[in-house]
């Protein structure tokens, strides 16, 4: 008998669906199209039936979906925007889906953005992949009795999280193979830079969205072995001898507009404690090494040139961390960036004693150059939670700023000598044993600029820093599940 595949499209009216509608029918492969709509809708289209759904990423709409999926595999697409196959497409989706036992298959793809047609690659999908916003491109094609089993599973009704847990539930029955050809192309409205939509999951109105993400993501951990309790190590803070309490850390190369900036926000601290501020000069050849020197004269600044040249932030952090002059505790501050009031380093150390904790998340707010808040405004990442914040740690992008250690943790366990997510898989590992503490007042600013390194990003580089946290998070939750193994 001939694979068959049942299409399920969202529908808001012929004009917007037409050209979909036709590209599906014109397919010998496809037996049912299903038109997935959110209000009542007159208009009907030959050969094609209504599917009434609460929302598009409901459970609801999960499990009307498995109900009707009785040909071989369930094509679901998830823009409203038109779908054009690429030639023969469909059959090179069946036959890497049949030959890898693959429970969804996802491809590579086009984007169309009015007259230009461009490369949209995706990337792998790892056993740490468990960000909600991994982006499968638009056509998910599921092996219809993988889908209905995972379904089966389905217990808590979301109304935002539905597509995200079905996603969770057939991975942990069959594989999500990445298919690396182009083999269709969607229409892009969303022409933001890179750099302005890598902050959409913390904008504060899409909280009640996060809650249900975090909630899936949670319950397939549990499932999975990889969840940890909030049974924290204790630390009594009498570890080492350190002349300071506390050091900021500032990696910098080639920051001249912005290094004197941050270098005076820290100078003019004010504490009751001893502190100073550590400048690891990555060989800077802009005029950023003239501009640490501007500053000689004060005490508490050690001003650190490498001897070593391959060198990325984290091995700045690295050099400067185990530093004989570095404090008890280390604070972080990009050279971008400034701290947002005289008293950011007497929060940040006071919540580890108050806290317990290993490491402790600030609150930013994001500016531009000349500090002006921009959306999306303060960060407040109140995703980690004390309860359930490491874990939720393994769907979330990123940790907040700034961000602030106890030193001999930091020395023990190192960063890793990269320039991107260096920070997160910090956070990570230190989150597997300790408590992460959090301030919740403003005390950071992310000033944006055109200079910026990740104010907009091509697709390649998007794609490389979500590979290489995707990675982390695979090794993280390995460990994990290692760790509970032994209980």
């Amino acid at each position: 008998m001939k694979t068959s595949i049942n299409c399920f499209i969202p529908f808001m009216g012929t004009a917007q669906a037409e050209q979909t509608i036709q590209n599906l029918k014109s397919s010998e492969l496809v037996n049912k199209i299903y038109l997935l709509v959110t209000d009542k809708i007159e208009e009907q289209i030959e050969g094609c039936e209504k599917l009434l759904v609460s929302s598009l990423n409901s459970t609801s709409a999960i499990r009307e979906i498995a109900k009707r999926s009785d040909a071989d595999f369930s094509l679901i697409y998830t823009k409203y925007t038109s779908l054009e196959l690429g030639m023969f497409a469909l059959e090179r989706m069946l036959h890497i889906a049949e030959d890898s036992a693959a429970g969804m298959v996802y491809a590579d793809h086009y984007q169309v953005i009015g007259e230009s047609r461009n490369l949209c690659p995706v990337i792998d999908c790892q056993f740490g992949s468990l960000r909600d916003d991994f982006n499968f491109g638009s056509v998910l094609l599921y092996k219809a009795e993988v889908l209905k089993a995972a379904a089966n599973e389905m217990t808590t009704d979301y109304s935002f999280a539905g597509l995200y847990d079905l996603r969770l539930k057939v991975s942990q029955k069959a594989p999500l193979v990445h298919i690396n050809e182009y083999l269709y192309s969607e229409v892009e409205h969303d022409t933001r830079k890179s750099g302005e939509k890598i902050f959409d999951y913390v904008d504060p109105k899409n909280r009640g969205v996060q809650i249900e993400m975090e909630a899936a993501c949670t319950a397939h951990l549990k499932e999975i072995e990889g969840y940890l309790a909030p049974d924290f190590k204790k630390i009594e803070f009498n570890a080492g001898d350190f002349e300071f309490e506390a050091s900021v850390l500032i990696p910098v190369r080639n920051r001249i507009r912005t290094v004197e900036d941050a270098i005076r926000s820290v100078l003019s601290q004010k504490t009751n404690f001893k502190f100073n501020l550590i400048v690891v000069d990555n060989f800077s050849t802009d005029g950023t090494t003239e501009a640490i020197n501007k500053f000689a004269s004060d005490e508490r600044l050690i001003h650190i040139i490498p001897e070593r040249k391959d060198l990325g932030i984290g091995g700045c952090w690295n050099l400067g961390a185990h530093h004989p002059k570095c404090g008890k505790f280390v604070i972080q501050l990009d050279s971008d960036d400034v701290y947002s009031g005289e008293d950011t380093l007497q929060k940040m150390v006071d919540a580890f004693y108050e806290q317990n904790c290993a490491m402790v998340v600030g609150t930013y707010m994001m500016t531009d150059f000349n500090m002006n808040m921009i959306a999306p405004g303060i960060i407040d990442h109140k995703e980690w939670t004390p309860d359930n914040g490491r874990n939720n740690a393994l769907r979330i992008n990123g940790l907040g700023a700034p961000r602030a250690f106890y030193t001999p943790v930091l020395r023990d366990i190192k960063v890793p000598n990269t320039s991107y997510g260096e920070d997160y898989a910090l956070g990570l590992n230190i989150s597997r044993e300790y408590q992460i503490g959090r301030v919740y007042d403003v005390v950071y600013m992310c000033r944006r600029w055109d200079d910026n390194s990740d104010a907009s990003l091509d697709v390649v580089k998007m794609n490389g820093h979500n590979t290489y946290k995707d990675r982390i998070r695979t090794w993280e939750l390995q460990a994990r599940i290692a760790l509970n193994k032994k209980k």
